[in-house]
């Protein structure tokens, strides 16, 4: 199992859509040449299917996640 800071700035694909303050969803992140599924809390809810970056871990096993398009050194020409 991964540790848990492990997974935070990583882009993950939502498995179960968010309900924002009412409840989580789940989230798929890869990692380590596998892939690894994290209850998913977000300010807003999010759509089952979207990519969304992993911001922050709360711990066992739940990590707080915003809306993501695209990579970040892409972004900044990288």
């Amino acid at each position: 199992m991964a540790s848990e800071e492990a997974v935070v700035g990583r882009e993950g694909t939502l498995i179960v859509a968010t309900r924002g303050a009412h409840g989580p969803g789940e989230v798929l992140v890869k990692m380590r040449g596998g892939t690894e599924t994290y209850f998913a809390w977000s300010t807003e809810p999010l759509a089952k299917g979207l990519t969304v970056l992993v911001f922050e871990s709360r711990g066992g096993r739940s990590v707080d996640v915003m809306e993501w398009q695209g990579d970040l050194l892409d972004d900044l020409g990288g």
